[in-house]
């Protein structure tokens, strides 16, 4: 099933960038690596412990391209990140040779990202209808076809597909990396060099207790509990209330503008894509 074009007004247009999907980061990062071959290869070629703030600029700046950049923005996005998969191989914790190509787990990797738009609006806004949600996932199928997905990677329709993200989820369970990524949440060093590191050692341990809260609200409970994380009633009333402040400063926003800055940013990139010389420049 082929989807729209994702031109402004249509579901991926509208959803894909809002704002308040950077409150889903943490829980699309676990869900990841808890495919253990994303695990192994996130463990042995990633760079998140040491830079995760560049780390996390450069995935929102390639999402920003493929959806936000155009058919041509987005084909160019592709085959980079193609190549740069090509290279990632290795040895997993059971010992067998892996790929970052491997088909079922180069699929996961985008199902997570699928699904983030809709989990954003049933947890901080106002949930998909079913015509936007079909709309939307036929454009997401497009999208894994351009980076290089094949027919059967991933479900035909939106039922079979929520199917298949529940039956993964019922598949996992700790690994070495998930308990890696808390700990670089935890110890994760001051992204602002203008800040005194003696001020970031407060911040950095709310900003350790903000993200782990609102990553385990947004798990799904059963994944929750195998990993060992706790949760209680007075923690799912407390992220209710914030789940509510979210939707209703969300909803003070035009729906045009919650995906404005990922827009520009797509934009940008594909600018930087065609001059080089800038780009390289400016660091890149």
């Amino acid at each position: 099933m082929n989807g729209p074009p994702i031109v402004k007004g249509t579901a991926a247009w509208r959803y894909f960038g809002d704002f308040r999907a950077g409150l889903m980061a943490g829980q699309v990062l676990v869900l990841q690596v808890a495919h253990p071959v994303v695990a192994a290869g996130v463990r042995d070629h990633s760079d998140y412990i040491e830079d995760p703030w560049t780390r996390l600029m450069r995935t929102a700046a390639s999402l920003s391209i493929y959806i936000y950049g155009g058919e041509a923005g987005a084909r160019y996005e592709a085959e980079r990140l193609r190549a740069l998969h090509r290279e990632f191989t290795g040895v997993d914790a059971d010992g067998r040779r892996y790929s970052a190509l491997n088909p079922h787990a180069y699929a996961w990797v985008h199902a997570t990202l699928v699904m983030v738009p809709v989990d954003t609006q049933r947890f901080y806004g106002t949930p998909m209808t079913a015509s936007e949600v079909e709309e939307y996932y036929a454009q997401m199928c497009d999208v894994g076809r351009l980076l290089g997905l094949r027919e059967q990677d991933l479900p035909p329709t939106w039922p079979e597909f929520e199917r298949y993200y529940a039956d993964m989820i019922d598949g996992f369970g700790p690994n070495e990396t998930i308990s890696t990524l808390f700990e670089t949440i935890r110890t994760v060093k001051n992204p602002w060099r203008w800040l005194p590191d003696k001020r970031w050692v407060r911040l950095q341990r709310w900003q350790y207790r903000g993200q782990m809260f609102v990553l385990r609200g947004t798990l799904p409970p059963a994944l929750r509990d195998r990993l060992g994380l706790q949760w209680t009633e007075r923690d799912q009333r407390r992220f209710d209330r914030f789940r509510a402040a979210v939707r209703c400063f969300g909803g003070l926003v035009p729906t045009t503008l919650r995906s404005s800055l990922v827009r520009r940013i797509g934009r940008l990139n594909v600018w930087f894509r065609a001059h080089p010389r800038a780009y390289r420049f400016l660091g890149g």
